[in-house]
């Protein structure tokens, strides 16, 4: 029975004094805050009966983390109270870190409700969240339960930022995090068009939402571009400004990672970016060019590689500056 319910039977005896009222509503509130423990503790119960992976929340202080945080997340795994949308959604990715870094976040302000999926990959699922001013966000929540950041070494090592690597592979999830957090930060401060990031703790980084109420904006795979010479131009700029001003490489430049927001391309997943001091740092800006070069002829441009190659190592950015650290 909802709150609502238990109103609606405290308010039928209008002829009791105003302290009797008062009385019934707040035995009425007490019985619903029991039901909805009971069922909390009915769910909790029967999610570590079932599962061993999720002994740890028989824990009071995990125990109450979750009773803490629970309402905040149920629209990303469920659409009732513990109706949930994908079993597997939740034991892939609300593991005991995560619950915990997404309890820092919400404590913290940065983020207020998860409230649905928007994408999912091999290195993490992507949900659509709200902070506390209402305002949209992206929380990206990086897996912890496989190995496959083991095969992404390549683009930490060498990383002046990351030094002293260790291969455990919970340090190797939270190295490639941080790596993304500060790749978005470099790129936004040379003025290219990457998603503002917002926050970052563990295995979770919340940045700025790219898409409707309704959908994510689509990939650039997905959509037909009205003028893609202008897209072209606009992605040469990017891989220009990105390696002499920046001073980094993205990696994995493909129509994948670019989304098509507000009539403009926005480029994503920058965790495999690597700064041009990197071994393989020419290696990767040559295979990126040579990814935007396809897109663009499939897109029926006449662009070959070595003209791609030359208008990115010589496109005048000189004029371009680098924008000031905003506050927080």
């Amino acid at each position: 029975m909802h709150r609502d319910d238990w109103d609606e039977l405290g308010g039928r005896q209008k002829k009791k004094r105003k302290s009797k009222r008062r009385q019934h509503r707040s035995k009425s509130a007490q019985l619903d805050e029991d039901h909805h423990r009971e069922e909390q503790n009915e769910f909790l119960k029967g999610l570590t009966d079932k599962y061993k992976q999720f002994d740890w929340m028989k824990e009071d202080r995990y125990n109450t983390m979750f009773r803490d945080i629970e309402s905040k997340i149920q629209g990303a795994i469920g659409t009732g109270s513990y109706d949930w949308v994908d079993r597997r959604v939740f034991d892939q990715v609300f593991d005991r870190l995560t619950l915990m870094a997404l309890y820092k976040l919400m404590k913290s302000g940065i983020i207020d409700t998860l409230d649905f999926p928007v994408a999912r990959g091999k290195e993490a699922h992507v949900f659509h969240g709200t902070s506390l001013d209402g305002k949209p966000v992206a929380v990206k929540i990086f897996h912890t339960s496989n190995a496959v950041f083991k095969n992404l070494v390549q683009y930490i090592e060498g990383d002046p930022r990351f030094t002293g690597l260790r291969r455990k592979h919970r340090d190797l999830v939270e190295v490639w995090v941080r790596k993304e957090y500060r790749n978005l930060n470099r790129l936004a401060r040379w003025g290219l068009n990457v998603p503002k990031a917002l926050g970052v703790h563990k295995n979770v980084l919340v940045m700025e939402y790219m898409g409707s109420d309704a959908s994510p904006s689509p990939k650039l795979r997905e959509v037909a571009v009205p003028a893609p010479e202008e897209v072209v131009d606009d992605l040469l700029h990017f891989l220009a400004v990105s390696w002499q001003r920046a001073n980094l490489v993205h990696g994995d430049f493909s129509p994948y990672n670019i989304l098509w927001h507000n009539e403009r391309a926005c480029v994503i997943d920058v965790g495999q970016a690597v700064v041009d001091s990197h071994p393989k740092a020419q290696e990767f800006l040559v295979r990126d060019v040579t990814r935007l070069v396809e897109w663009a002829n499939k897109m029926g441009i006449e662009l070959t590689l070595a003209e791609a190659m030359y208008e990115v190592l010589n496109m005048d950015v000189a004029d371009i500056e680098q924008l000031p650290l905003e506050d927080g």
